[in-house]
């Protein structure tokens, strides 16, 4: 799937210390950009496999597993799957690569909520951003309704103290990655290439791993929120442009503004742009060409 890639394990500078291991396409010499890709939850690099190998003539692509995913360190504490944290780590892997200035990011789910910080604390690094299918997480606990707290019932049950979530989840992890996919329980695995399926489902039956996903969730409606409220307070606002990506099929759509959110929490005079894909959550597998034509167009 990677077959243009060569793999990296980076030591970033955080106490505890954490490995953050990737894929990258080429190094900070070539004259092509740099654009780093970031997943979500409950995935991991896999995501991009139908869209990292159709940028390579135009960026210098660099794939990673955020912390407490994939083949990345896991670390216990909570404090440390703030997306401050988890922000850092992306400067350390561009840094370590070579990429110290500038670059492009497009990021889904759970790294798209990496990314909104990663524009906030370090604005002098992002050109641009593309998010995938969020809302400023803040906004969705602040105004949560039925039918959201339905579709997104997990956002509700991983953050309850350890060991309740972990626990169930170590009991049926199949069940539970076919659910979070987003395919009837029979055929779950049909909806993605198996490499990738079999990659989610072990993320999904490792201890370390669920554990840590569930203080990514645990941190998100705590941690997070205090971060996101102190910005606001003290004006600490995305500067780069942004363009948002949602599926037409996903809660975002039936229950959020996603433009209108964004802008909010952007620097004004900054573009927010916006517009609706026909997918569900999972656009960078469901919906790869328009990923892909996305980020061709917006990031020219």
């Amino acid at each position: 799937m990677f077959d243009s890639f060569e793999p990296f394990a980076i030591l970033t500078q955080s106490s505890p210390e954490v490995i953050i291991r990737g894929l990258t396409s080429g190094s900070a010499s070539s004259p092509l950009p740099p654009l780093l890709l970031l997943h979500g939850f409950p995935q991991t690099l896999h995501i991009w496999h139908l869209v990292a190998p159709e940028l390579l003539d135009k960026y210098t692509v660099v794939l990673m597993d955020i912390r407490g995913y994939g083949e990345s360190s896991k670390p216990d504490a909570l404090s440390n799957y703030a997306k401050s944290s988890m922000a850092r780590d992306c400067i350390a892997v561009m840094d370590k690569l070579g990429f110290t200035s500038s670059f492009f990011v497009c990021a889904h789910d759970r790294g798209a909520r990496v990314t909104h910080k990663l524009c906030v604390d370090h604005p002098d690094r992002v050109r641009k951003a593309i998010l995938l299918d969020i809302s400023p997480t803040l906004h969705m606990y602040s105004t949560t309704n039925f039918e959201f707290a339905k579709a997104y019932f997990h956002w509700f049950f991983l953050i309850q103290p350890e060991p309740f979530p972990e626990t169930f989840i170590a009991a049926e992890p199949s069940t539970f990655a076919r659910v979070c996919l987003g395919a009837r329980v029979e055929d779950g695995a049909e909806l993605y290439r198996k490499e990738c399926y079999d990659a989610y489902l072990r993320n999904l039956s490792d201890p370390a791993t669920i554990h840590a996903m569930c203080h990514d969730y645990r941190a998100g409606a705590t941690l997070d929120l205090d971060e996101a409220k102190d910005d606001l307070a003290n004006g600490r606002l995305v500067k780069c442009p942004l363009l948002v990506l949602w599926a037409k099929h996903g809660v975002i759509e039936r229950c959020f503004d996603p433009v209108k959110e964004w802008r909010a929490v952007t620097q004004e005079g900054v573009p927010v742009e916006g517009y609706s894909v026909d997918s569900d959550h999972y656009l960078p597998e469901h919906a790869p060409e328009d990923v892909v034509s996305a980020i061709v167009k917006f990031l020219q």
